[in-house]
């Protein structure tokens, strides 16, 4: 496999290396999708865990207006994928669409579970990766409520990637819990 690197980088809270993990790296995948795709739809279960060889995605829900609301977005070398109903193995609420081309690894639900019974330093991987990603969503929780738009643009574009400042501003500011208005003034504010 081509991505070995990329896989070490990825789950980089335990040591991993093609010689100790070897049937590890041969559970992946490649997979492409084009802009605008959809990855995985409102309503199916989803059936893979993503690492991100390049592009963005972003997952969200529709309002009962029909109106994307912004959940997070995966960009190079982060995991991607609608973790909850690929854990649960139910079917999803969210959509992930993929807003650039894509290029992503992906594990199906047997392998990802076998890597942790083949291999027990991935047990440390799950309770880390899932420590983050709990503390992360309780952070942005408390930045939506306690930040106004402006406080929360700017600690937002403190800390954004590169690669997420190139998708369309709607997406940057249904994630922020704003319109796409005030998204724009706020970036001319500070250009």
């Amino acid at each position: 496999m081509k991505y070995e690197q990329l896989l070490i980088n990825a789950f980089r809270n335990i040591d991993l290396s093609v010689e100790t993990h070897p049937e590890f790296f041969q559970m992946w995948e490649e997979v492409e999708y084009g802009r605008s795709d959809f990855i995985t739809s409102s309503g199916k279960i989803e059936r893979h865990f993503y690492v991100v060889v390049s592009g963005v995605q972003a997952i969200y829900i529709l309002t009962k207006e029909g109106d994307k609301q912004v959940i997070g977005f995966s960009f190079d070398g982060s995991f991607s994928g609608v973790y909850d109903s690929f854990l649960m193995e139910k079917p999803s609420y969210y959509f992930l669409e993929a807003l650039a081309p894509t290029k992503l690894l992906r594990i199906n639900k047997q392998n990802y579970d076998r890597m942790f019974e083949i291999y027990p330093v991935f047990d440390r991987w799950g309770r880390l990766t899932h420590q983050d990603l709990l503390v992360g969503r309780v952070q942005r929780e408390i930045e939506l409520i306690t930040l106004s738009a402006k406080e929360r643009y700017e600690t937002f574009m403190d800390r954004c990637p590169e690669k997420l400042r190139t998708i369309p501003q709607k997406y940057l500011a249904s994630y922020l819990n704003m319109t796409p208005e005030t998204f724009s003034r706020l970036r001319k504010e500070k250009s």
